[in-house]
């Protein structure tokens, strides 16, 4: 290596062939014509990902230590399944055995077949052909379990502070109870901030079932939004079911007249590759409904939002000749019987 530039203690130093460096391994050079020589200290862990196929078995861990792949035998055969830890400890309380599980939005998915104290056992139903990798801090979805966590977390807590002082408003994730919104204005009432616009993220099953509930709790303050977060809304309640789910939140958010986010992946392929598909248009123009329209950030986002804006400046003009048949909404009447 040709040492480049020197940093306080530090040295920039570039190969002039492929090498592997390991902790402990010896570097030798000359300072002032005398040998020195020293060894390579720890060195940060360098990303890892798990290749997960259908059929395979993985085990989530309620241990943080690093993961790893299946360990194989001369024959192919698994002798350890592959493991990743879940850094959500309430996970392992609260999943049974024939629940689903997802990862990664929805790249990789699975049946839980054990359930144990500190380790959950889950058969992979869903992956790519050839298989699909798995790497760090993804996301997971257990649509048809019961978390009993608190929305706002002990991160959160700490957070608000700063959005009290700083923020206009704030997107409330994984909101799922009344509770949670009572327990989020509490807060901010706590800080002063009693006019920081609140936008509840509406992204798995108990929300949208609470959606009613949910509304009238939040209407209590001024500042009030919705956001349809379809991302997890789809990995939670299936994608055949999110076009319907969508339209649902609409039409009631319209009859509590509070403002609508239509949210992820609108006009992706155009933020990040340059070129749009025909069906990411389509759904760029049913964001015209709703009263903002939120885009993922990529090289092409400054393109991506002068599309966006022609699409809803064409749109406008159109909007107001349809209507909507307003049939009973699913939400709506379970929400009543609920009540009656």
């Amino acid at each position: 290596m040709r040492v480049l530039d020197t940093l306080d203690k530090s040295h920039w130093a570039e190969c002039e062939h492929t090498a592997y460096i390991v902790p402990g391994t010896v570097l030798r050079t000359k300072i002032n014509g005398q040998p020195r020589r020293t060894r390579v200290g720890a060195l940060p862990p360098k990303p890892q990902t798990l290749l997960l196929k259908q059929g395979e078995t993985l085990i989530l861990t309620r241990s943080l230590e690093p993961g790893g792949p299946a360990q194989l035998n001369a024959q192919s055969d698994t002798i350890t399944p592959a493991r990743i830890g879940v850094t959500l400890p309430e996970f392992f309380d609260c999943v049974r055995t024939g629940e689903p599980v997802w990862l990664d939005d929805s790249k990789i998915g699975g049946t839980i077949v054990a359930v144990a104290p500190d380790q959950v056992q889950v058969e992979i139903t869903h992956a790519q052909p050839g298989g699909a990798k798995l790497g760090a801090e993804k996301g997971i979805n257990i649509p048809e379990s019961r978390l009993n966590v608190s929305s706002l977390t002990a991160i959160d807590l700490e957070n608000l502070e700063f959005i009290a002082k700083h923020a206009d408003l704030l997107g409330y994730s994984f909101v799922r109870t009344e509770e949670d919104v009572r327990n989020l204005a509490a807060q901010l009432d706590r800080l002063s901030a009693a006019d920081l616009g609140i936008v509840l993220k509406i992204e798995t099953r108990q929300a949208f079932e609470n959606l009613p509930r949910l509304l009238l709790e939040a209407m209590r303050r001024r500042t009030v939004g919705v956001m349809i977060a379809r991302g997890d809304l789809a990995i939670e309640c299936g994608f055949q079911r999110l076009a319907e789910m969508q339209e649902e939140i609409l039409w009631i958010s319209e009859a509590a007249h509070l403002p609508v986010i239509w949210a992820t992946e609108v006009l992706e392929s155009l933020a990040k590759s340059g070129i749009p598909s025909r069906s990411e248009i389509t759904d760029a123009a049913m964001g015209e409904r709703a009263e903002c329209v939120m885009l993922n950030k990529g090289p092409y986002v400054v393109k991506a939002v002068r599309t966006l804006d022609d699409i809803l400046h064409r749109m406008e003009a159109h909007h107001e000749k349809k209507s909507s048949m307003l049939r009973k909404l699913h939400v709506a009447t379970k929400f009543s019987t609920a009540k009656a």
